[in-house]
């Protein structure tokens, strides 16, 4: 096969094998020889062919080039159009897709009209959001092509999309109202149950419908809030006025007295009950709008569902400030208690939402300025009413008012806390003028964000002395010109004064107060004090002068039992007799008149204790030692001296 192909290499071969014959055997060399021969020339011939050959393929091949130079400047331009032809029938195909995208609008509309007609009552709530979401995404698609052939499209869709929407809102109103029956609050604050909520199945289809209300308010691209915020709200702001009514109209009835004298008492009123109510219904709203709305939502839901229970609170309290105000003197205790209460509720609802504390504020207001100034208006209560008493007992007894005056500061114990956030408010001394009406309240301050322990309860025991000394020196002042002489003054003060230290050491005043009782005690000894000055008359009756310088027996001086009250008068002239028996007449005579009207006179069993010792302390010793020189005088007949040691003492012990 190679020698075929190879003409000359099999020359070469031959020659070769020639060359190799001839070494074999000289014989057959000419016969070889003649066969290379013959061989060399069918080479050469082969090889002249192929010579011919090549240069035929040399001339075909030039041809070929040309010839290929030629198709190519042919079939360019055929292969440019080409691709021109593909870049049309990608944008042909576009503008058919764009046609069909155009077209489909209208079939939507055909397809979703007739669920969105009947509503989410009647085909379902997630089939119809679901049609109309895709209302939404193709009405969204057809305004970003933005041809003037899809304006009425459009226009359709919008009126669909839209009716669609009123019909989410109406449906979500519709399912919100089912739970929003108002309830009996008392049921869940007796119980201590927690207030209802939206159920969960509620809670879920609400929420969806609220999300998707919310996304297309999103995309509108409009500042404005939800509707669904006000549509919430329009629901359940009347649920809770509804479920909380009762509660303030039994706030108002409880405060309306069978007696128009009787003091306020603590827990007596409505208002604690209605606060609970009120904390348990909001606290449960809250946790509904958490579940339902974004948390940038929560507060504004919050605040307009709660607005209008808010103002009926608002209405509630200038009600009962009405009244307060009126019975101002037994019903400020009404006020402090619904200052804490609604203080108490203002924290409380903030702690949990951070909201309502300005509404809560600007609704407590009224009573709160009432809760100030009556501070000063009880000051200026006691001295308009001792003004004007008619009279005073002539026995010198204390009068009601005090004991009323007294109870009062002993209530106002109980609502210390309160008291204390206006007293701290006004500043100590603040109820001696009218600055307390000029300061501003529109916010609660918290009910620990002062120290009850420090100075509200040093701020409320200067409160109370003022009140104490306004009181007994009122009394003083009108008893003056009504009570004839100082002991009956001085019995009147000491009696009042008594009542009101008794008042404080048997009451919790006694721990506020202890350290100001010498304040207290003052007026006992300024009674005291006037009544004792009546006693001075007898006493000068029992002073005597003794000349030492004079002839006879110096005075003995020692024990009384060393006294000769005859020698002594016996040394005596019948002139220095004659006024030593004066002396004990007009003794006799003062005393016994003084110890009737000690007697005549009303006085508070201390009061009758203090001055009996005092008056002993006063006249005993100088009636003891005057009895002693000089109760000879009438020799025992009792003409002049009356009264021996022992019954002296127990006249004493009588006055006691």
């Amino acid at each position: 096969m190679a020698s075929s192909k190879y003409p000359l290499g099999r020359a070469v071969w031959s020659l070769k094998h020639q060359e190799s014959m001839m070494a074999v055997g000289l014989g057959t060399r000419q016969a070889a020889d003649e066969e290379a021969r013959a061989e060399v020339e069918v080479l050469n011939s082969r090889l002249e062919k192929t010579r011919v050959l090549n240069t035929k393929l040399s001339a075909s091949l030039a041809r070929l080039e040309l010839s290929g130079k030629s198709v190519q400047e042919a079939i360019g331009p055929i292969y440019g159009n080409t691709q021109k032809l593909q870049v049309l029938g990608t944008n042909i195909d576009g503008v058919i897709s764009a046609i069909q995208r155009i077209r489909q609008p209208s079939d939507i509309k055909s397809n979703e009209e007739d669920i969105i007609r009947k509503g989410p009552e009647k085909v379902g709530l997630a089939s119809f959001l679901s049609s109309v979401k895709r209302v939404n995404k193709a009405l969204s698609e057809l305004k970003q092509t933005n041809l003037r052939s899809n304006q009425q499209a459009v226009a359709d869709l919008s009126k669909l999309l839209k009716y669609g929407n009123e019909q989410l809102e109406q449906h979500f109103q519709s399912l919100l109202q089912e739970d929003s029956k108002p309830i009996e609050p008392l049921h869940y604050i007796t119980k201590e149950k927690p207030f209802p909520m939206l159920s969960q199945d509620k809670s879920t289809r609400l929420g969806l419908i609220n999300s998707y209300i919310a996304s297309v308010a999103r995309q509108s691209g409009s500042s404005r809030d939800s509707p669904m915020l006000q549509v919430y709200a329009n629901v359940r702001g009347p649920y809770l006025v509804a479920t909380l009514q009762n509660l303030a109209a039994a706030s108002v009835n409880t405060a309306k007295k069978k007696s128009p004298d009787a003091i306020y008492r603590q827990g007596t009123n409505g208002m604690g009950t209605y606060a609970m109510g009120m904390e348990g219904a909001f606290l449960a709203e809250y946790d509904n709008i958490c579940g339902l709305f974004s948390r940038d939502e929560w507060g504004k839901v919050f605040n307009l569902s709660c607005q209008g229970a808010i103002s009926e609170l608002a209405r509630t309290l200038r009600e009962l400030n009405s009244h307060i105000k009126a019975n101002l003197t037994t019903d400020c205790f009404l006020a402090y208690e619904i200052i804490e209460i609604m203080s108490n509720l203002s924290s409380n609802m903030e702690g949990r939402t951070g909201e309502l504390k300005p509404s809560f504020a600007a609704a407590l207001k009224p009573i709160r300025e009432t809760g100030k100034s009556s501070l000063s208006e009880l000051h200026d209560d006691i001295r308009r009413r001792i003004a004007v008493l008619p009279s005073i007992p002539q026995d010198a007894a204390a009068l009601p008012i005090t004991q009323e005056i007294m109870t009062r500061l002993q209530t106002m114990v109980d609502f210390l806390r309160p008291i204390s956030s206006i007293m701290i408010s006004i500043g100590d001394g603040g109820w001696k003028s009218n600055a307390s009406s000029n300061q501003s309240s529109d916010q609660i301050p918290t009910l620990n964000s002062f120290d009850v322990g420090a100075d509200g309860k040093q701020i409320f025991a200067n409160y109370s002395i003022d009140t104490i000394d306004i009181l007994l020196s009122s009394l003083e002042q009108r008893a003056r010109p009504l009570l004839k002489g100082k002991p009956p003054l001085g019995v009147f003060i000491a009696n009042n004064a008594t009542i009101v230290d008794r008042m404080i050491r048997t009451s919790e005043l006694q721990p506020l107060l202890q350290s100001r009782m010498a304040d207290v005690d003052k007026w006992r000894k300024n009674g005291a004090s006037l009544y004792g000055s009546a006693w001075r008359e007898p006493s000068t009756h029992l002073l005597d002068v003794q000349y030492t310088n004079r002839g006879g027996q110096r005075p003995p001086s020692g024990s009384a039992a060393a006294i000769d009250s005859a020698a002594i008068l016996k040394g005596l002239s019948s002139k220095d007799k004659d006024a030593i028996k004066e002396k004990f007449r007009l003794f006799n005579a003062s005393f016994d008149d003084l110890v009737q009207k000690h007697k005549s006179m009303s006085m508070e069993r201390e009061v009758r204790e203090m001055l009996g010792r005092q008056v002993q302390q006063m006249i005993e010793p100088l009636y003891g030692r005057f009895w002693d020189r000089y109760h000879e005088v009438d020799k025992g007949k009792g003409k002049y001296v009356k009264y021996d040691k022992g019954a002296m003492s127990a006249v004493f012990l009588g006055l006691q």
